[in-house]
């Protein structure tokens, strides 16, 4: 491979890696089977212990992803949780600093005041419509599989959503697609001895929608990285 190849193949992946981002407003248009085939190949290639593969992908489309929709919005809007996977931990410190400042900027992106709890509500709720994306992606992990096939479920994700980015698809990965899993299950026709981990909601980005115009940052390398000696 020549020099000006292996430039121009770092810069096609720095461009892919920069522009991947949680996207929240998407065109109802679906996207071509023939697409979705070769995305979901190239995440088929993500890295895995001891080559295991653990995870188990479902994606709704069509008629089954506007029913789980209705569904979810009802029992979140009740207040009904039940998840596979219960949070353990809080942020706090820098983390929680980190979360809160993402939150304020994707809030006034959209209009939001800090006090307006019916947009914050509404907001939350758009979780459960997949952000009008036409597919949604849930990743399952079986049983009896534990935190390290769980880590493998999320180098997999990562080559996903960057499959979908450079394909021209947006994508939004979502933790609360995993608060009624049973429902999730439900409607999808998965046996119970499959776990859900979380979804990602894709599609065609709506650039005119207002959350989209937000650009959350990242932590300066020398916060999270250690090269040691």
């Amino acid at each position: 491979m020549s020099v000006s190849q292996t430039v121009s193949q770092q810069q096609v992946f720095s461009d892919i890696v920069s522009q991947r981002r949680s996207v929240r407003g998407f065109l109802p248009e679906p996207v071509p089977q023939a697409l979705l085939n070769t995305v979901f190949e190239l995440a088929q290639k993500a890295p895995s212990n001891c080559n295991t593969q653990p995870w188990q992908v479902y994606i709704l489309s069509g008629e089954k992803r506007h029913q789980l929709a209705s569904r979810l919005t009802e029992s979140m809007d009740r207040g009904t949780i039940n998840m596979d996977f219960e949070y353990e931990g809080k942020y706090q410190g820098v983390y929680r600093e980190r979360q809160f400042d993402s939150a304020m900027q994707l809030y006034g992106a959209m209009g939001i005041e800090r006090d307006d709890k019916a947009g914050r509500h509404q907001a939350f709720l758009d979780n459960f419509n997949f952000f009008g994306a036409p597919h949604v992606a849930f990743l399952f992990l079986p049983e009896p599989f534990g935190l390290r096939e769980a880590a493998d479920i999320g180098l997999y994700a990562q080559n996903l959503m960057l499959a979908l980015t450079a394909h021209g698809l947006a994508s939004c990965p979502q933790t609360a697609l995993s608060f009624d899993a049973n429902t999730v299950r439900e409607v999808a026709g998965i046996e119970a001895n499959n776990k859900l981990l979380f979804g990602i909601s894709f599609g065609y980005e709506d650039k005119d929608y207002p959350a989209n115009q937000c650009r959350v940052g990242r932590a300066g390398l020398d916060e999270s990285v250690h090269f040691l000696e």
